[in-house]
């Protein structure tokens, strides 16, 4: 494990901290697959009873490193949807601390969280059909379910920037934070949860998604089978050729 993601586990909380500032947190191949890593030893440690994934207090996830990405694109299995599936069969409550970029993965991750916390200007985005992609992490389910079919369509095809106030405004945070408070607010919450017992939380999460949780895995399927095909198409390819121009 590199220092490219860094992890503190305290009072029963699993920290996670994103800790590459100087690419706005951007996630490469090798970082995705020490977050898959990090979930996979939490869901199976008794001293672990909540999750929280976090930046620092000016900067959560610009998405995908696009370099990295483009290099690993024909990879039979993305490290990226390893990632989206450890997040949608992870077992514990998992929290999420956004300021800053959230961009791509960056907030489609937050719909698999259970509490998110944002500052008021964090600045969120999904960019896909901007880069001649669709929609990933099962958000094109996700946001449907949450918001209703013309809102969903708004954010994942106009794919507009979004501020952390608006995110609250239509449900997809729960509480706004200051830049100064947002870490320590989001910590004082995954602490309340870890404190709470802990299979009465896990056995309320899993009844709370179990509804949802077959449409979830049927489209994160059906978004990487688009998903791999998309990204071999001449817009796609043009785009991402203009964007390193």
């Amino acid at each position: 494990m590199d220092n490219l993601i860094l992890s503190n586990l305290q009072n029963n909380v699993l920290q996670i901290t994103i800790n590459r500032f100087d690419k706005k947190n951007a996630l490469n191949s090798k970082m995705y697959l020490t977050l898959c890593d990090l979930l996979a030893s939490a869901a199976t440690n008794d001293k672990v009873n909540s999750v929280l994934i976090q930046g620092n207090e000016s900067c959560f996830c610009a998405g995908n490193d696009l370099a990295d990405f483009i290099k690993h694109a024909n990879d039979d299995d993305l490290a990226a949807f390893q990632f989206v599936k450890a997040l949608v069969h992870f077992n514990k409550p998992l929290i999420a601390a956004v300021a800053g970029p959230a961009v791509g993965i960056g907030t489609t991750m937050l719909l698999h969280c259970d509490y998110v916390i944002a500052t008021n200007d964090a600045k969120l985005k999904l960019p896909f059909s901007q880069l001649g992609l669709c929609p990933e992490a099962a958000s094109s389910t996700l946001l449907p379910l949450k918001l209703g079919h013309n809102k969903a369509f708004e954010l994942l095809v106009l794919g507009d920037t979004f501020s952390g106030q608006y995110a609250h405004d239509i449900g997809l945070v729960n509480k706004i934070s200051s830049d100064e408070a947002l870490l320590s607010d989001a910590l004082a919450v995954a602490e309340k949860i870890a404190k709470l017992p802990a299979d009465a939380t896990q056995t309320s999460r899993r009844l709370i998604k179990q509804a949802t949780q077959p449409q979830v895995l049927k489209a994160i399927e059906q978004e990487a089978k688009e998903f791999s095909r998309l990204i071999k198409t001449n817009d796609c390819q043009q785009i991402l050729q203009r964007f390193f121009n």
